[in-house]
């Protein structure tokens, strides 16, 4: 398979980047869409140019570090993640253009890496529950209904890629920040920072610097894991009733 790359290219943070185009060969349409970047990469190092930088780790789909928009698509064509993404996709002689992650709050550190580590901070003000020291409790100590558990377990499996907020026209984290309040909200064990986590997650998304949500839907259609939009209502509604128990200042 032949195919023309239109690739982002930026030195650094403070640079200005562009579009640059190469030519590539040889790829076989079993190839992830990650390997073909390290077949390019691998190019570029032959001729002594310098490889393009992106974004990977367990390329197994479940650890979220990868991410890329290909052609005006976070992560691509298929509800997948970049690195599960396979050449199979594409055909013999298309150009193909590849972005990092387009948002405010992700600044582009070089060529196809983004800083996500607001998603960091947005956790570290709430993504937690309270354990007490010492042994750990019986699995079963504590019961949670069928119906709580397959929320929490649907929510959980965000995997904090920023896909939602590449894809979404406002460049919004609503749709991650709900995954982390819900499948917290929802258990018993969330219970004690029920009220304090979503008003400081929201708070902590807010000072990142996310654009409002406007309900586009584009997060969930770009969801890798399937977070469903309704999600969002669910935080939005757990954060009223944090704001209504709130004390007044």
């Amino acid at each position: 398979m032949r195919l023309t790359l239109r690739v982002w290219r930026q030195r650094n943070a403070e640079e200005p980047g562009a579009m640059v185009t190469y030519d590539i060969d040889d790829i076989s349409e079993d190839m992830s869409f990650l390997e073909m970047l390290d077949t390019l990469n691998e190019k570029l190092i032959l001729n002594g140019d310098e490889p393009v930088a992106f974004d990977h780790d367990c390329r197994e789909g479940i650890c979220g570090a990868c991410g890329v928009v290909i052609n005006g698509d976070a992560h691509g064509p298929e509800r997948t993640t970049t690195c599960q993404l396979h050449m199979r996709h594409f055909e013999d002689g298309d150009t193909v253009d590849v972005e990092p992650w387009r948002a405010g709050a992700f600044p582009v550190v070089k060529d196809l890496v983004v800083d996500r580590s607001a998603f960091d901070r947005i956790i570290g003000a709430g993504g937690y529950i309270s354990v007490p020291t010492g042994a750990a409790p019986e699995a079963h100590a504590t019961p949670v209904p069928k119906a709580d558990a397959d929320f929490a377990f649907e929510h959980a499996e965000c995997i904090g890629c920023g896909a939602c907020v590449a894809a979404c026209p406002n460049g919004s984290a609503m749709l991650f920040t709900s995954a982390k309040v819900n499948h917290l909200n929802v258990l018993p064990q969330g219970a004690p920072e029920r009220e304090t986590r979503v008003l400081d997650m929201v708070s902590a998304m807010d000072e990142e610097g996310f654009g409002g949500c406007t309900l586009a839907g584009e997060c969930a259609t770009a969801c890798p894991k399937g977070i469903p939009l309704p999600s969002i209502a669910a935080m939005n509604k757990e954060w009223l009733r944090a704001t209504r128990k709130a004390p007044r200042r």
